[in-house]
This record gives structure tokens, sequence and C-alpha cells, in this order.
């Protein structure tokens, strides 16, 4: 069996993100479970930092735009909440490209938006 990177990091993440959804269901705005999510980590004792930019660099030139990830856990894992009918491949693809400018080796695709919270691991 495969051991997983951040296995009880990622198990109190998604049971944090768990308990906002069964509070407020879906339906509200991205920036409204951000919020609520917020208050669930710093209750759960888990270290974040919220909206962090990541700049990015072309052929040694750095960009005039930048990547903002939604959440930092740990200094560790990215965070990518939605609110969305469907998580796509695009949303995964974003999550891959967090990784990448943040230098971090996983990531957490969570939505919000359907009946159950649905979530998927990416790993760069």
């Amino acid at each position: 069996m495969t051991n997983l990177i951040y296995k009880q990091e990622c198990y109190d993440i998604v049971g944090a993100c768990m308990e906002v959804h069964k509070e407020l269901g879906k339906g509200f705005s991205e920036i409204i479970y951000g919020d609520a999510l917020e208050i669930e980590l710093t209750n759960s004792g888990i270290e974040y930092k919220r909206e962090v930019k990541f700049n990015i660099t072309y052929k040694g030139d750095l960009l005039s735009h930048f990547y903002v990830a939604d959440f930092i856990i740990d200094n560790n894992i990215v965070l990518e909440i939605k609110a969305i009918e469907n998580l796509t491949k695009s949303h995964i693809k974003q999550t891959l490209n967090y990784l990448a400018a943040s230098k971090t080796k996983l990531g957490i695709l969570v939505n919000f938006g359907e009946d159950s919270l649905t979530y998927k691991r990416v790993i760069l």
C-alpha cells in the first residue's frame, strides 16, 4: 500500500471543510466558504495563510501577473476552494499550477457547491 503524503494533515483539512459544508450547505459564494473555513481552521489549530500570492517568472523575468492561492496550510499544502456545480479537469490543472508556483507537492481541491462536499488530492 502506498503511503500518502501529509495523510493526517489532509484528513484534518478535509474534516474542517466538511464541518463548514455541514453548517452552511451549498449555495454560498466561494468567499463566504473561505471566511467560514478560516474560523474552522483557527478553531482546529491548523496553521494557515489565506490568499497567498505567488510570483511567476518567464525566462528569468518576473511577470506582472501572479497566482493567488486560496489557502496555504502549514506552509506545505495548497488548499483551493470552489463553490461550483462540478469540479473539472481545468480546476485540477489550476491547482497543479499553484503547486508548481508554490513549490509544494500536495494540493487539496475542495468544492462546496454540491449536495455533499467533494474534494480531490492533487499531487505534483
